[in-house]
């Protein structure tokens, strides 16, 4: 009996990077299938179908901008948890960066969509690890950032009027939110310690990657294959300090100001009062926080 042959659910936004998704998929979809790659394709068609979509990738929060590639295998139920039994076979994530942001892909190649398109090819993987967030109803699970505070606000307010303008978009909604700056506790604490952590702070980023945004170096510490969080928290500076130190979020040096700092964690409780605005791949829910977690190497992902 012959192999089973290999197959991959293509999931493309078309109206990702301002249009452009939909044209450039269409040549990659083909490069793809004319090197012997089988690839069915599921087209979004808003808000709500990325996030079914998402789902049935596995992989809640699933950044929009991307074209998602997960490998499957016959009839292979594609809603079952993620991580939670090791006899299940393993998911196998691939991207095509043809949207605005692109931001995870920049932690491991600067070629874009190229590079991915080799990898897919010559079915080069690595692991990599993912965060789960536990919420008050359920579980999702990121492979770029999880933040709250200031980028929230930032994202929120990009995605409604700014996001065809790409990183200049973002930008936009970094200075509109510091005329409107909220500086607020969220009250946490990080695995073994034992005191609440109360402090007021702009913003906090719980992050796989180094990137968010495009290329704003949200954490330069951050690596996606360690087993850990990397924690930035910027605490409550204010509007001018904010705008003075503004460039140093694109190159990473932001972390070394006084009011921030980062830690590399394992665990994060919470403990807040109401449900937040929370920042998770480039998309945003309001949900009442519990707690994150790490879960190491738990994604394969085509680099």
């Amino acid at each position: 009996m012959s192999k089973q042959q290999e197959r991959f659910l293509a999931i493309v936004n078309p109206a990702a990077g301002g249009g452009k998704s939909a044209k450039l998929a269409g040549a990659a979809l083909k490069q793809l299938r004319e090197n012997g790659v089988v690839v069915d394709v599921i087209a979004t068609t808003g808000r709500g179908s990325r996030r079914r979509t998402r789902c049935r990738s596995v992989l809640a929060g699933l950044p929009p901008f991307s074209c998602g590639w997960r490998r499957w295998h016959g009839s292979r139920n594609l809603e079952r948890p993620l991580g939670r039994a090791k006899t299940q076979e393993r998911v196998s994530l691939g991207f095509l960066p043809l949207g605005t942001g692109n931001s995870f892909l920049r932690d491991f190649a600067k070629e874009g969509a190229d590079a991915s398109l080799r990898a897919l090819l010559e079915r080069r993987t690595r692991p990599v690890d993912l965060i789960r967030l536990t919420h008050s109803t359920g579980e999702l699970y990121s492979l770029n950032i999880l933040s709250i505070g200031f980028t929230a606000d930032v994202g929120a307010l990009t995605n409604r009027y700014f996001k065809s303008l790409g990183p200049l978009g973002y930008l936009l909604g970094v200075l509109v939110r510091v005329a409107q700056l909220k500086r607020r506790s969220f009250t946490l604490r990080c695995d073994d310690d034992i005191e609440w952590d109360n402090r007021r702070s702009l913003f906090l980023t719980f992050n796989n990657s180094k990137y968010t945004g495009g290329n704003m170096l949200i954490a330069p510490d951050a690596d996606s294959t360690d087993g850990y969080i990397e924690f930035v928290r910027w605490g409550p500076i204010g509007r001018l300090g904010l705008l003075r130190t503004l460039p140093r979020l694109y190159d990473g040096t932001h972390v070394h100001h006084p009011l921030a700092s980062r830690r590399a964690v394992r665990h994060v409780e919470f403990n807040l009062p109401v449900p937040v605005d929370v920042l998770i791949d480039g998309e945003i829910e309001t949900l009442e926080c519990k707690s994150i977690d790490i879960l190491p190497g738990a994604v394969d992902v085509y680099i």
